[in-house]
């Protein structure tokens, strides 16, 4: 297995692991996001080159907090579960944010998802005090 640090131009990689994300990348948002500046995706591949794994990371900045990397999303194809992709893929995220700067990770993920828990857990992560996401949908725009 490999992990590696995708930048621009490696676009066509990403819409080629569609059945790794929750919906099928777009071309426009996949090249904006490897292009912006603090957007980091790293992909786990199989030495044939399939790709089995991500974890998508977004450094933030707040003027009383200094920057921290937030974990966007991780995500192992069903087949490839429990082999050690997670936290490698966690690992070199962290790598990332300690060479940003960051002085923390954190992640958001449902009280009910057992497999992620214990992942994010194993990899060292820690629930803070009890807290309440809310979320507010705006009107979805075309991608391309």
């Amino acid at each position: 297995m490999r992990i590696e640090r995708l930048q621009s131009g490696d676009e066509g990689r990403v819409l080629d692991a569609a059945d790794l994300f929750d919906a099928e990348p777009t071309a426009a948002w996949t090249r904006a996001f490897l292009a912006r500046e603090g957007h980091h995706l790293v992909m786990a591949f199989t030495d044939d080159g399939a790709a089995v794994g991500f974890v998508s990371g977004v450094e933030t900045i707040h003027p009383d907090k200094g920057v921290e990397m937030f974990v966007y999303e991780l995500g192992v194809h069903e087949d490839h579960r429990r082999l050690g992709i997670a936290r490698a893929l966690l690992d070199e995220l962290e790598a990332i944010a300690i060479e940003q700067g960051c002085h923390g990770l954190w992640v958001g993920t449902e009280d009910d998802n057992v497999a992620a828990l214990a992942t994010y857990r194993s990899a060292g992560y820690e629930p803070p005090e009890p807290f309440v996401g809310l979320t507010r949908v705006l009107e979805r725009r075309a991608a391309d």
